[in-house]
Order: C-alpha cells, then sequence, then structure tokens
C-alpha cells in the first residue's frame, strides 16, 4: 500500500458515510452527521459545495426519493453520461442512498436489472428504503467492497460509479474487478475526482480529504495506464468540472493549515471527469 494513504481508511470511509445515510434517515442536517463539512465530497447539508452541487437536473430530481438526492455524495452523473439502453445489466459501484441506482432502473426499464454495492449498511438500509419508496422492482443492493464484487464474471453490461472508486486504496483491483464483471464489450462508465499533475503533500496527509475525494483521486496518467493493465481499451477521461483555487479554498477548509498556499499550488489540477472504458470483445 502507498505510504501517503492511511492504514484505516475504509473503517474511516464506512463511518463516515454511515453517519450521513442515518442523518439522512433521522430528518437532520448536523455538520457531525458525516463527511459534511466543506473538505467533503458531498453533504446533506444545504451549503454550496463546487464538487457535488447540481449534478442532476429538475426532471431527475423529481422521479427519485427526497432521501436519495440528500445521501448522494457523487461527483457526477453517470447515469446521464453512460448511455444506458433497455434491457441492459448495470452495477453501480459505491451506490450510497441509490439515486444512481433508481436513474438506471428508468433507462433501462423492467427488462434490464440495476445492482447497487455498497459496504456500509446504514447506506444500504437507506437505499433500500428510498427503493421502496420509488417502486423499483428491477433493482437490488447487495452488501460487499468494490475490490471484491460479489457478481459472477461477466454478468453486467455496463458499470457506474460517482466518486467512489478514488476513495479505495487499491484501485488497481477495484478495476480489475470491475474488468471481470463485465460482460465481453462491457462498458465502464463512472464519474470520479481526477488529478492533473503533482499533488502538495498536505493534502495527500489529510485524513478528511481521502473521505472528500480529493487526495485519493489518481493523477490522469495513472487512471489510464490501470485501466489498460486491467485489461480495458478505447480509455477516455473527459473534464466534466475543473476546480480553481477559491474551490479548493472551500473543500480545504479545516483541513489544511495555510489554505490560501494550498489552494494556489493545486489550481486548476483538480477535476471530476466522465472516465469511459471499454471490455474487449476477445480477450
Amino acid at each position: 500500500m502507498d505510504a501517503t494513504i492511511p492504514a484505516d481508511i475504509k473503517q474511516e470511509v464506512k463511518e463516515k458515510y454511515g453517519r450521513v445515510a442515518q442523518a439522512v434517515a433521522d430528518g437532520t442536517t448536523s455538520d457531525d452527521a458525516g463527511c459534511c463539512s466543506s473538505a467533503c465530497c458531498g453533504s446533506s447539508t444545504e451549503s454550496y459545495d463546487p464538487i457535488t452541487s447540481n449534478l442532476y437536473d429538475e426532471g431527475e430530481k423529481a422521479g427519485v426519493p427526497a432521501e436519495a438526492l440528500l445521501a448522494s455524495l457523487g461527483c457526477g452523473n453517470p447515469t446521464a453520461l453512460a448511455q444506458l439502453h433497455e434491457g441492459e445489466t448495470v452495477l453501480d459501484l459505491g451506490s450510497g442512498g441509490g439515486i444512481d441506482v433508481l436513474l438506471s432502473a428508468k433507462r433501462v426499464g423492467l427488462t434490464g436489472k440495476v445492482y447497487g454495492l455498497d459496504m456500509t449498511k446504514e447506506m444500504l438500509a437507506l437505499a433500500n428504503e428510498n427503493k421502496r419508496r420509488a417502486g423499483a422492482t428491477n433493482v437490488e443492493f447487495l452488501k460487499g467492497e468494490i475490490e471484491n464484487i460479489p457478481l459472477p464474471d461477466a454478468s453486467v453490461d455496463v458499470i457506474i460509479s460517482n466518486c467512489v472508486i478514488n476513495l479505495s486504496a487499491d484501485k488497481g483491483r477495484v478495476l480489475r474487478e470491475a474488468f471481470r464483471v463485465l460482460k465481453p464489450g462491457g462498458r465502464f462508465a463512472v464519474s470520479d475526482v481526477v488529478v492533473r499533475g503533482p499533488v502538495p503533500a498536505a493534502v495527500k496527509r489529510s485524513m478528511e480529504l481521502w473521505i472528500g475525494c480529493v487526495a485519493g483521486a489518481l493523477e490522469e496518467s495513472e487512471y489510464r495506464s490501470l485501466l489498460a493493465a486491467a485489461g480495458f481499451e478505447q480509455i477516455d477521461i473527459e473534464p466534466t468540472r475543473i476546480y480553481k483555487a477559491e474551490d479548493a479554498a472551500a473543500f480545504l477548509a479545516n483541513a489544511v493549515n495555510d489554505v490560501a498556499v494550498v489552494a494556489r499550488e493545486i489550481d486548476g489540477k483538480f477535476l471530476s471527469a466522465f472516465v469511459r472504458a471499454t471490455k474487449p470483445l476477445k480477450s
């Protein structure tokens, strides 16, 4: 494991995101509910977040339970970008409160199937309640880790994910697992935070920023290399939002000293991106 990666990141992520889910379920918006500070990727508060705000249009918001939207901790809208088709089987890695699963379920129709995978029991409980409220019959939520996907080889057509892969301490394994469960010709279509250039040590050292989708972000060329090493082809990384110094200052607050200095150092280096790749028809 990289020495810059906190050893207990998985437990920290599980606990923090569990508190977010519980806060949403309880109808509270306390900043102590979980990763709801300005240094976090996602918030159940009403404050503006440069990473998570305005990801879903009004039509999409109207079609899912409010609790699914409140528990959304993403950095993009992979369901809108993945070009899902009726009858396809989709897997959402790190499905949280289930918003992207429920939106995908509408796109694939009753002949399709959408799995949501999450390791946090509170998020799974919230997701299943949102599934019930939405009346979604083509949805199944699974408990497990994205490094060990509990599905058979070649069982899904499309893998989506929303700002979750960057949280893993073993991203290469996540991508190999994604490749394994995709059918030949299957599509990898995720939203994630990507970095261009070196990251200040102060950012890497911060556990809050790991949980906030920032310090764990892969450098763009490394992301491409890991996808290729897993076996993927037609790799493309398309920026959807590029974060400037003023955005960085917002999500670095209370996480590092000398916020203004660090913000200038990472100006324009962090971006939300849509990451696409394809599993070859013949391996």
